[in-house]
């Protein structure tokens, strides 16, 4: 397991939350203690979220849940945009950072998917095998 820090995904979650924390300075005074504050904790709780799939066995829950801030995060992000809270410049750089966090979510849970699958399939194989040997000893013992 590697350390959380060092996660791209980590990473790059942590540079977009910079930014943010950086710019909402500049947000008028209406929004900076509604939207800007639901941005915020929404990016820690990915961050979160992150780091707990990193620390943990089952990691698809976490990588949902992740995933689920992203996804809440670019729908604040347009808000902040749409109410001219933000330029144009920080809405792309923004959701072209969404954007890499979530294709990265992404590949980690269809990874994680895909392990947990192929364990799925050698336990049955496994079940599969006793059920045979089970069925040979019987018969040979009728």
């Amino acid at each position: 397991m590697a350390n959380y820090t060092e996660l791209n995904v980590y990473k790059a979650t942590y540079g977009l939350l910079f930014d943010l924390l950086s710019a909402s300075k500049s947000f008028n005074r209406d929004f900076k203690y509604t939207l800007g504050e639901n941005l915020k904790n929404e990016m820690i709780d990915a961050m979160m979220f992150i780091w707990r799939a990193n620390s943990t066995y089952n990691k698809v829950d976490y990588i949902d849940k992740a995933r689920e801030s992203i996804e809440k995060c670019r729908l604040y992000i347009r808000l902040l945009y749409d109410l001219r809270q933000i330029s144009i410049e920080n809405f792309t750089k923004w959701n072209i950072a969404i954007q890499n966090i979530s294709k990265q979510l992404a590949g980690w849970n269809k990874s994680q998917n895909a392990v947990a699958n192929e364990k799925t399939e050698n336990t049955e194989s496994i079940c599969f095998c006793y059920g045979k040997k089970k069925n040979k000893v019987n018969k040979l013992t009728n």
